[in-house]
């Protein structure tokens, strides 16, 4: 794509991991620089595009339980990157035309395609919101425009938490800035996860984790029990943290599966 106007605030000289996303799926919107970087990281792990969808199906697939037998009526889209088709507003108010769904990301280039995410049903609300993951205080203030916290809210934060660090400091870790949103839900919501392992058997992920950070963004994979942690207070549903692939595999539609690995771990927790 054409690099956006310098004025849109997007750094065209080094590769940003929702751009980087978006070229795995096979995107249109990334630069170069986000290009050669992907090339580089699927020189690694040649898996890593078939990952990257079997990642957005389980949101998809997530999505279709939560609006249909779940009931779930409002959903809130933390680090939704650049819109794909189908996006999660489309999947939920599909099955529930009413359904209200605040996106948010902090990534310009998001912003500049944030229309996209936007054309939700009349009966339903759409909205965006510019913010960073680590101000969870942010999001919850404006989705809160949008979103009834005092009724289950489903929250969504797919392939978020490994570029979320551990550190202690204002930002408190990815633990704790998970734990505040959650601790905003009301009972009867739902949390849906997924982040890279950090204790699968695969010689390339110390050397992506090296690449990203040489790049200027952070990667941290995590163990099953660290992933876990993030379902503090949820009760997860069958069939548990199963990689991608295995949550539900019959609410898929139109996905292709070849038994390939995919070193990420992902679930859906509900609360009591």
């Amino acid at each position: 794509m054409a690099a956006p106007p310098p004025d849109d605030g997007v750094d065209t000289g080094r590769p940003h991991p929702a751009r980087v996303y978006d070229y795995f799926l096979g995107g249109s919107h990334h630069l170069p620089v986000d290009a050669e970087f992907g090339a580089r990281i699927v020189a690694l792990d040649p898996t890593a595009p078939y990952g990257a969808r079997h990642n957005r199906w389980f949101m998809q697939r997530a999505t279709r339980h939560l609006a249909g037998p779940a009931g779930m009526r409002q959903f809130l889209d933390v680090g939704s990157g650049i819109p794909t088709e189908p996006n999660l507003h489309r999947i939920a108010q599909g099955i529930a035309p009413e359904a209200r769904v605040v996106y948010v990301d902090h990534d310009p280039i998001v912003r500049v395609h944030a229309a996209g995410l936007l054309d939700g049903t009349a009966a339903g609300a759409t909205a965006f919101v510019a913010a960073d993951a680590r101000d969870p205080e942010l999001i919850l203030e404006r989705a809160a425009e949008v979103l009834d916290f005092t009724r289950p809210v489903a929250l969504s934060l797919i392939a978020l938490t490994h570029f979320l660090d551990d550190d202690q400091g204002e930002g408190g870790g990815a633990h704790a800035v998970v734990a505040r949103l959650t601790a905003a839900l009301a009972p009867g919501s739902h949390l849906v996860l997924s982040q890279l392992a950090g204790d699968e058997d695969t010689a390339w992920v110390g050397e992506a984790v090296d690449r990203y950070t040489t790049s200027g963004s952070t990667l941290v994979p995590r163990s099953r029990a660290a992933t876990e942690r993030f379902f503090d207070g949820f009760t997860l549903l069958d069939p548990g943290l199963v990689q991608p692939p295995d949550w539900r595999p019959e609410l898929g539609v139109g996905e292709v599966r070849d038994g390939t690995r995919v070193p990420l771990y992902a679930g859906v927790g509900r609360t009591a």
